[in-house]
């Protein structure tokens, strides 16, 4: 009888564990979630969310995570608060032309001030997640670049008389009857600098001493026929170590478009052949880290990140932010045109070649 009198005590004591410990693990759970709410809740308190934007947000907080890049709370107020409509959750790559031009309108109404607005905000949001962006810094030492040329007597003007010179100098030059003269030229000699990373670097001369052969070089669009002497190196890594035109791109100062396409289908055009680039992969950790964090984004700069970062798009938010700071908006829907067919003027078709 005693044994089970002491059977049935220590049943009842498991019993009471088991109640005491499904009890405690509820207990927790509500403060975890607890706190977990009322971080979110500090957090849109910082960007000034309400209530509704609070729960959409913790909607597409909860998406995986490719849906979850393509996924923002756009802001169809225009500025003007009494028009009634707040947020809504879309899908960043369904931005219709109306809506991708009333957002840029919103976020850029003076050029001068709200775009550097806007890239302060962008570093804002990098910086409180605690991502790291790549720093390139570009070194090139005793640097020197020649050129062989081939020595041209009298003037090469394009005339009867000198074509046919030509053609019998190229004659007398048979193997066996005379070599070329040539001469070398040196275009830079021992040049040397250091290019930091994040810094606008500004580079005066005159005319011909060598400013474009330097940047070219720098770029890795150098001509294979000069002779180039020197080391030029990114963050350590020598240009032949690497392919520089994934890194670095050279602009051209001539402007070399297709005259029937407008200036939105060549920028576009230009979009869809750069890709995007790293933001795709900036996106993924930021996002990521600021899920982890429980930090709630401003919505208009987490949309319009989430909007360049999309690939594979035929027209792009970021085609419409370009063409608003470059003042080309008045002139989008125009052909650039050419000597043959009337188009945008001299300075806007600069504008698009920057």
């Amino acid at each position: 009888m005693a044994q089970l009198v002491g059977a049935d005590e220590i049943e009842s004591f498991r019993i009471e564990l088991s109640e005491i410990g499904r009890s405690l693990r509820s207990s927790f759970r509500r403060h975890a979630t607890s706190f977990r709410n009322n971080s979110v809740v500090s957090s849109a308190k910082d960007v000034d969310l309400d209530d509704e934007s609070v729960l959409q947000w913790a909607a597409i907080d909860r998406l995986p995570t490719f849906e979850r890049l393509r996924t923002s709370l756009f802001d169809e107020n225009d500025g003007n608060e009494a028009d009634g409509r707040g947020r809504r959750v879309v899908d960043v790559t369904k931005l219709g032309a109306p809506e991708r031009h009333m957002f840029i309108e919103k976020l850029i109404k003076h050029i001068e001030h709200d775009n550097l607005r806007l890239l302060q905000k962008i570093r804002k949001r990098i910086d409180t997640a605690g991502v790291k962006l790549s720093a390139i810094e570009v070194r090139y030492t005793n640097l020197s670049i020649e050129a062989e040329c081939e020595v041209v007597y009298g003037k090469p003007l394009p005339t009867l008389w000198n074509s046919l010179k030509s053609m019998l100098l190229e004659l007398a030059r048979l193997p066996g009857l005379q070599s070329k003269q040539e001469a070398k030229i040196g275009i830079m000699n021992g040049v040397s600098g250091i290019i930091k990373p994040g810094r606008m670097t500004l580079l005066l001369g005159p005319p011909g001493c060598g400013k474009t052969t330097l940047l070219k070089a720098l770029s890795g669009n150098l001509n294979k026929s000069l002779k180039v002497t020197g080391d030029i190196s990114y963050n350590g890594y020598k240009l032949e170590e690497f392919v520089a035109q994934k890194t670095s791109a050279y602009i051209s100062q001539y402007d070399l478009h297709i005259p029937e396409m407008t200036v939105r289908e060549t920028l576009d055009f230009s979009s869809r052949c750069q890709g995007i680039g790293s933001r795709g992969d900036i996106l993924t950790v930021l996002t990521r880290k600021e899920k982890e964090a429980k930090i709630v984004p401003d919505p208009d700069i987490d949309t319009y990140m989430k909007a360049i970062a999309v690939e594979g798009q035929k027209t792009s938010l970021q085609t419409d932010y370009i063409l608003k700071i470059l003042g080309l908006d008045i002139c989008a829907d125009t052909f650039v045109g050419d000597a043959m067919r009337r188009g945008i003027s001299g300075g806007q078709k600069k504008r698009v070649t920057a």
